[in-house]
């Protein structure tokens, strides 16, 4: 399965960006989805996560009312809406996805990932 993740791009504190994860060679269906960030310098960092149905979410606090996280399984594809961007949110984001159901915050619990896409912030 590849995941390819866009949407990424420059923009300044209080913008907005939308991320799109699009999966080919599996059915995203039967799979939960997830985002990850990673700054550098920083480990990767939980971001969002939502159910094979779209029903269970997951976000970080830092991220809680601002990012939005959903799915179009009839697209194989995942987003994510970023409002009230701040400085800290600079980090290249990553789609994944995992067959499993438990700890969905956790990158050990997913089984393929996308390149990830670059999210900077100016103040």
């Amino acid at each position: 399965v590849q995941l390819q993740a866009s949407g990424g791009g420059s923009v300044e504190a209080g913008g907005s960006l939308r991320l799109s994860c699009t999966a080919s060679g599996r059915t995203v269906s039967n799979y939960g989805m997830g985002w990850f960030r990673q700054a550098p310098g920083k480990e990767r960092e939980f971001v969002a996560a939502i159910s094979r149905s779209g029903i269970s979410i997951y976000y970080a606090d830092s991220v809680k009312g601002r990012f939005t996280i959903s799915r179009d399984n009839a697209k194989n594809t995942a987003y994510l809406q970023m409002n009230s961007l701040k400085p800290e949110d600079t980090a290249i984001y990553y789609c994944a996805i995992r067959s499993g159901v438990a700890s969905p915050r956790s990158t050990t619990e997913y089984d393929f990932w996308g390149q990830g896409t670059q999210v900077t912030v100016s103040s």
